[in-house]
């Protein structure tokens, strides 16, 4: 490939992946204009995922079909099993956590908090996965942290403890996704990312219709408007990003997608202002700045760690 091919290549990259991050953000902007109308998680979750579904069934269908076609060996039942039990804790617990949260807090502060389980990552991977725990990693965390209790504060100063409750569930959506990444590399490396994905997604979507069953009895008649902020939810916020996200991995690699990703708190804060009118403070300001920078620079020393060449012990 000549340079200049890779050069548009690389650029069109970037292009996809800010892109996919910034139709990620607008999840929480569909979910609180859903909610001027009916403020149940479970049903709008379940609505968001009958939109999805349809779509990981037939990626997953069309990947098995190629799998079978090229004589590549199926995964076995125990990693299949695994796929699916971590789908319901990545896409069923964390996103139902994250729903839930939505209803107490603005839009912008579920993005600030949601965004910083790349630290829960690197947490848990020290704590149960064997990962390391590098002094440049604890200043990230720190930072972030720091800038979260900012937000935190005057979050509680202005509407109480609505806000403690609504950060708590989006705290644990955000460590259910982050053991989420870290049981998924297992499963990816067997299946590949593709059928991974529809795998995980779409059992996630089957408990997610099941426990609004559960709990609402069925789906409730809604209006065509609540319908249409669900469908963007599922195609804007969830199904398309994710497309658009996996073919800029391809060109640039996950290092740059995840510091490209830093754009999705900033769309997400322009874009709740504008469409939902909350209120951004220099309290919020300065909290943004301090978890986008903490994020961002855990990112970029975790890119450093792992372009330098290991040292080799000589004893």
């Amino acid at each position: 490939m000549s340079t200049g091919t890779l050069g548009r290549a690389k650029l069109a990259g970037f292009a996809l992946a800010a892109a996919g991050a910034a139709l990620f953000s607008t999840k929480a902007i569909f979910i609180k204009l859903a909610y001027l109308e009916s403020a149940s998680a479970a049903q709008l979750l379940a609505w968001r995922m009958i939109f999805s579904l349809p779509f990981f069934l037939v990626v997953g269908a069309y990947t098995l079909k190629q799998r079978r076609a090229a004589g590549t060996p199926l995964p076995g039942r125990n990693i299949l099993w695994g796929a699916v039990l971590n789908g319901l804790i990545g896409y069923y617990i964390a996103s139902l956590f994250d729903f839930i949260g939505l209803v107490y807090i603005t839009a912008q502060l579920e993005r600030l908090v949601l965004f910083t389980y790349p630290i829960f990552v690197m947490i848990l991977g020290w704590l149960f996965f064997g990962g390391r725990l590098t002094k440049e990693g604890i200043a990230g965390a720190a930072v972030t942290y720091a800038g979260l209790a900012v937000v935190f504060g005057a979050g509680v100063t202005g509407a109480g403890s609505t806000v403690v409750a609504g950060v708590s569930f989006v705290l644990g959506s955000a460590l259910a996704f982050a053991f989420y990444q870290l049981l998924a590399k297992r499963f990816i490396a067997a299946m590949g990312s593709t059928l991974f994905t529809a795998v995980a997604m779409s059992s996630a979507a089957l408990a997610t219709i099941l426990h609004n069953f559960i709990v609402s009895g069925g789906i409730a008649y809604v209006s065509s408007s609540y319908l249409a902020l669900a469908a963007g939810t599922a195609l804007f916020a969830t199904v398309l990003p994710s497309f658009l996200m996996n073919a800029g991995l391809a060109r640039i690699g996950p290092e740059s997608a995840a510091m490209i990703s830093t754009l999705s708190p900033l769309v997400t804060i322009y874009l709740a202002i504008v469409l939902l009118g909350e209120v951004f403070t220099f309290a919020d300001a300065i909290g943004t700045v301090l978890i986008i920078g903490g994020v961002g620079l855990y990112t970029l020393f975790d890119m450093r760690t792992k372009r330098a060449p290991t040292a080799r012990n000589p004893d």
